[in-house]
């Protein structure tokens, strides 16, 4: 049902319920830079030297909102990374709960399960660090790289016409309603 619900509204937007895409070179320096630091987000655990999955996602929320008013072409980039590091941060906290289970707790014993769960994290952190790298390559270059599912979200949270944000490299629409401030009584 939530399938045909959003097939059904995808095919009522049309071109004009977007904001256009911008060219690589329309683009700011500093955008590109702002845009590849949010794929770089990864190696904030690294630079701790601490093994938490949580280390990323605290970095990549606070990157997040940091930058996100910077452009719309920032706000993509970091939006998509925050969004494809759930996953793997959903896989590396499993892998942590269960080597603290084996290894600490003695709740467990090492098993294939494990070293299958091990391989697999191994797998899906490899993935992610080559898509991330690719990305922030590209974002530097000042071109798009959608990930699956995620890029096409991101896409449509920041691009369509119904996002309400204001930028700070755009001009605030015609029609935007601005709050007058006044007196408490």
């Amino acid at each position: 049902m939530f399938i045909l619900l959003f097939l059904e509204k995808k095919l009522q937007m049309t071109n004009n319920d977007y904001h256009p895409l911008p060219q690589p070179h329309e683009l700011t320096e500093r955008e590109k830079e702002d845009a590849m630091g949010a794929y770089l987000m990864m190696f904030a655990a690294l630079a701790t030297s601490l093994p938490l999955p949580v280390i990323n996602l605290i970095a990549a929320i606070v990157y997040y909102y940091v930058n996100r008013k910077k452009g719309r072409f920032i706000h993509f980039h970091c939006l998509q990374s925050l969004l494809s590091q759930l996953p793997t941060i959903l896989v590396n906290w499993g892998l942590l709960y269960w080597a603290l289970q084996i290894f600490f707790f003695k709740n467990f014993e090492v098993n294939d399960y494990f070293y299958a769960y091990l391989g697999f994290s191994i797998v899906a952190n490899l993935i992610y660090f080559i898509f991330s790298i690719a990305a922030a390559i590209r974002a530097r270059k000042g071109v798009f790289m959608y990930f699956i599912f995620f890029g096409p979200y991101a896409y449509q949270r920041v691009y369509a016409t119904q996002n309400s944000l204001v930028y700070e490299n755009e001009q605030p629409p015609a029609n935007a309603k601005q709050n007058l401030n006044k007196p408490p009584f």
